[in-house]
């Protein structure tokens, strides 16, 4: 039976979850619907550029993404702190930039009106601001977000109405920096994995062809995604806990064994990045090839799962043997 979302995420444990949502329809969310010869291939970039539009609102980051014909994939980091240290102003300014927000919020945003406002209403302004703060970093309504303008928009184009997504987005928690790391070089390379695209870099709607991009304009890191820091040290920034370049080599690497058509491929065993966290090649390729077929809920080294689950309240601890096997090294 389906767990509820509450007892699937603990920010406590970790920031980071994976997210698929996937298309019920026979039609497409993107792609060529070869019955009807009709393309859906727009819809990929409504996706991209609604994903990237909500990160810019919520205290969510986007570490990853996939737009593939009938499903996303979507590796985000919660950030609660950064929510919690907003203002009021701040809070209804990014609430009201998806949403109209309630009378005294328009007013409260209205410097003429707001010296209209005495201490009772100035009072309920600060309790809706409370609640529309843990919304900016909810999980469940990000995806809400997204999930819902998407169905909206392909409703509208479809002229029907009705479900467009599977009731639930799947959530998974990254527990530690292996499962991380696997699992967002498993979303990037989702469009070479299915042969869609014969390249990370090529690959259309994803996070890795951003930051390709980024590289090989010698620009900045993409503000839209969530930032590469470096290896963990003192008074780290914000960011994934890696050198830029050196994933954008190891799934390089991981791509041109996926894609056995094409010549040549770097050792995986020299990657800075499996060097740190002791994966071996064959566990490397089972996680970055398969991570869904593996994991179906949390994933993450003994440890740090069974500390996930006992403080869900979860009686059993799953997906324990499957962790042992692939990150028993990590």
């Amino acid at each position: 039976m389906p767990q509820p979302r509450k007892s699937q995420v603990s920010l406590d444990d970790t920031p980071y979850y994976h997210c698929v949502s996937r298309c019920v329809r026979r039609a497409y969310l993107c792609g060529e619907d070869k019955q009807t010869g009709k393309s859906y291939e727009h819809r990929r970039q409504w996706v991209e550029d609604y994903l990237l539009r909500l990160a810019e609102v919520f205290a969510v980051d986007v570490c990853a993404y996939a737009v593939m014909s009938n499903h996303t994939h979507i590796v985000l980091h919660v950030n609660q702190q950064q929510a919690e240290a907003w203002s009021v102003q701040e809070v209804l300014e990014r609430w009201h930039r998806l949403h109209k927000g309630t009378l005294l919020t328009q007013m409260y945003l209205n410097p003429e009106l707001r010296a209209q406002l005495d201490a009772s209403q100035l009072q309920c302004i600060n309790d809706t601001a409370e609640v529309y703060r843990q919304r900016l970093y909810d999980l469940s309504w990000f995806m809400r977000q997204l999930n819902e303008h998407i169905a909206r928009e392909a409703n509208k184009e479809d002229k029907c109405t009705g479900r467009f997504w599977e009731g639930r987005f799947k959530s998974q928690a990254l527990l530690d920096e292996a499962a991380l790391m696997a699992c967002m070089a498993y979303v990037d390379l989702n469009p070479v994995r299915a042969k869609i695209e014969s390249t990370p870099e090529s690959s259309k709607h994803t996070s890795v062809k951003l930051r390709a991009k980024a590289v090989q304009q010698k620009k900045a890191q993409p503000k839209v995604l969530f930032p590469f820091v470096g290896n963990p040290r003192n008074n780290m920034p914000q960011g994934l806990p890696f050198q830029l370049h050196h994933y954008l080599e190891l799934v390089d690497s991981t791509g041109r064994i996926v894609r056995e058509d094409k010549r040549g491929h770097l050792r995986l065993e020299a990657s800075p990045i499996m060097q740190r966290l002791g994966i071996a090649a064959e566990q490397w390729l089972s996680l970055s090839c398969e991570f869904e077929q593996h994991f179906s809920g949390a994933v993450g080294k003994e440890r740090l799962l069974r500390q996930y689950h006992q403080h869900l309240g979860h009686k059993r601890t799953t997906g324990l043997s499957r962790c042992r096997c692939l990150l028993n090294s990590a």
